[in-house]
């Protein structure tokens, strides 16, 4: 279950911790400051809950606006959708209350390193049938580099993977 935590901006005034958006709404609408005034504005926490979730809110940059759009989304999309979202996310694409994760022009790829990309490539055949007695003489570390111009590696939810954005 996601944990989140909402910090009021007003310094008298304490946050609360919520697991929904109904739970976020009716919490926010009773809190008063130490004066009796209404707390209106808050920055929302992820706090706990599964990993690609977190990452998930990061890339998202949930704020008061996008908390429901979170909450729906994280519900709706699976480990694979919100992995392509968080990739298109962090190239630039913003994520809306219709996107959909197919949506964006993004390819991953399950390797750990661009190295991996380049061997699975010759693998596949993207640069033309190459010989089998010529296969190791191909510099792997050279396409590797020439493939890092257009892909990136990073680690979402602690799976490694390789990625071209847009």
């Amino acid at each position: 279950m996601t944990e989140l935590f909402a910090q009021p901006y007003n310094r008298d005034a304490r946050g609360f911790f919520f697991n929904s958006f109904d739970d976020y709404q009716e919490k926010a609408e009773t809190l008063r400051d130490r004066f009796g005034n209404v707390v209106e504005e808050f920055e929302i926490l992820f706090i706990d809950g599964e990993e690609i979730d977190g990452e998930l809110f990061a890339a998202m940059g949930v704020t008061q606006a996008t908390l429901e759009l979170f909450f729906e989304k994280a519900d709706e999309w699976d480990e694979e959708e919100k992995t392509r979202v968080i990739v298109a996310a962090n190239g630039g694409y913003i994520i809306e209350a219709d996107s959909n994760p197919y949506d964006f022009d993004v390819d991953i790829y399950e390797v750990d390193t661009l190295r991996e990309l380049a061997i699975q490539f010759v693998d596949e055949g993207e640069y033309g049938d190459i010989p089998e007695q010529l296969q190791y003489y191909i510099d792997y570390d050279a396409i590797a580099r020439d493939l890092g111009v257009n892909y990136s590696e990073t680690t979402i939810a602690g799976k490694r993977i390789v990625y071209r954005c847009g």
